[in-house]
């Protein structure tokens, strides 16, 4: 991988374009404001430590590497316990986005599958194991994935953007903008739990680092990948939930496949024949990205328990490399196996946007439980100690605890707080408590090696 393959994976891995119908419809303008009070509490201060880690340790593992090299071996494996597990939560919430955001391309005629549990179900399936075939053929192929899912993430917010400039200068907006909007109307946990959601929207960067050994120049290419991606990230979410706002009220931007349905508003505010098939052409592509986003997160998680079983705090049949492919293949299959069960638990017994709900929640929680571990060992790794480095640890451990409390507040209009609370708490504490027993077992048992893999 080169900086360009470092770029697209970032940007792949990191904007889920479905976090602006989630910031449009929660918050409606005042989230604008929220996303560049997260940018300089949160992302900014993750790019630091991420630079300056990947800098440290540049090989394969990231923030299992990290930690370890930190903390030790059993803070290492808790962290990248829950990176890895999180994703077990990840992969169904954006597969049922993005099932659901390819509704749209069928036409009019097939929106309403956008709520049918077994349409969702069986595409969701069919995109996760594409993901991860292509993963365990290798990056060389894998790549093509993720690449693909950058271009089908900027080129929609692109297209869209234009269009929603386009209808506010001929058409106006949907939502009055003013100074005074910018600013929240309530601040009770019910309603700014938002927060939580937009800073796991900006989490990402230390994705790329678990492929250490598979980048060309791994320091300097990630160091100039987090900038340069960085920037795009910004913009993409900020003057694209503000397209979203001039496409639609607040009020009524659909949580699960708001983009394609702002597209198709947007379209037909302006009256432009020619402009009909936009809205299912943004579906395809959000559903591209999407995938390359499953791609990315499986090939980049994978590695964290190929890592563990090298070292022995799991079992060694993790550290196996397929003998064609040169893939750490065993964690990529379970990985597979165990979201295709998530998938199917998640829809049963559940509207799809219950479920979508109560999986971004719980995928929250658990990966940021493993983001106070990666500012933690950059306060202690730091090369440079002064006022300025402890500052950015200390605002990025602020942030990402406030999150997790919010993580578990139920949304506002929850009709059952109680039942969501049960499946959140019970998901997060049951894995992590897994964890814990797993790393005990490891360095007590005396399996792990002294020194990590190169």
């Amino acid at each position: 991988m080169r900086l360009r393959d470092v770029v697209l994976f970032n940007i792949t891995a990191i904007v889920g374009l479905r976090w602006l119908t989630t910031a449009a419809s929660q918050f409606g303008l005042a989230s604008l404001l929220l996303w560049v009070v997260a940018m300089l509490v949160f992302f900014l201060p993750s790019a630091v430590a991420v630079r300056e880690l990947a800098d440290i340790d540049p090989g394969a593992g990231g923030i299992y590497r990290w930690v370890r090299r930190a903390f030790g071996l059993r803070h290492g494996f808790v962290a990248g316990w829950g990176y890895w597990v999180n994703n077990l939560f990840y992969f169904p919430s954006l597969l049922v986005a993005t099932a659901a955001i390819a509704a749209y391309a069928g036409g009019p005629r097939f929106v309403h599958l956008g709520d049918d549990g077994r349409f969702i179900a069986v595409l969701s399936l069919v995109g996760l194991w594409l993901a991860v075939g292509m993963n365990v053929v290798g990056l060389r192929v894998g790549k093509r994935l993720q690449n693909l899912g950058g271009y089908g993430t900027w080129l929609p917010a692109l297209i869209f953007v234009a269009l929603a400039t386009w209808s506010l200068v001929t058409r106006g907006s949907a939502t009055p903008f003013s100074a005074r909007g910018l600013l929240p109307s309530t601040f009770d946990l019910a309603s700014i739990n938002l927060f939580a959601t937009m800073t796991f929207g900006l989490a990402g960067l230390e994705l790329a680092p678990t492929l250490g050994d598979e980048i060309h120049d791994p320091a300097a290419t990630l160091r100039r990948g987090v900038v340069v991606s960085g920037f795009a990230i910004v913009a993409l979410y900020v003057l694209g939930t503000a397209a979203m706002l001039v496409a639609l009220p607040a009020t009524t931007v659909s949580i699960t496949n708001g983009m394609p349905q702002a597209t198709a508003a947007l379209v037909d505010r302006l009256g432009v024949p020619w402009l009909a098939p936009i809205a299912a052409v943004v579906a395809i592509l959000l559903a591209l990205g999407n995938l390359g986003g499953v791609g990315a997160w499986l090939a980049g998680s994978a590695r964290l328990p190929f890592v563990a079983g090298l070292d022995g705090a799991l079992p060694a049949a993790f550290g196996r490399i397929h003998p064609r492919w040169q893939t750490p293949y065993v964690g990529l299959l379970v990985q597979g196996a165990l979201a295709t069960l998530f998938v199917v638990a998640s829809l049963i017994g559940s509207t799809v946007k219950n479920a979508y709900l109560v999986l971004t929640q719980t995928t929250l929680i658990l990966f940021f439980i493993p983001y106070l571990y990666l500012f933690a060992a950059y306060l202690r790794l730091r090369r440079t100690r002064t006022a300025v480095t402890a500052l950015i640890g200390v605002v990025g451990l602020a942030a990402v605890a406030f999150s997790i409390v919010l993580g578990f507040v139920p949304p506002g209009d929850e009709v059952h707080p109680w039942r969501y609370e049960a499946k959140v708490v019970g998901g997060v504490i049951g894995f992590m408590g897994i964890g814990l027993l797993l790393a005990r077992r490891g360095v007590r048992g005396h399996t792990a090696s002294t020194s990590l893999p190169r």
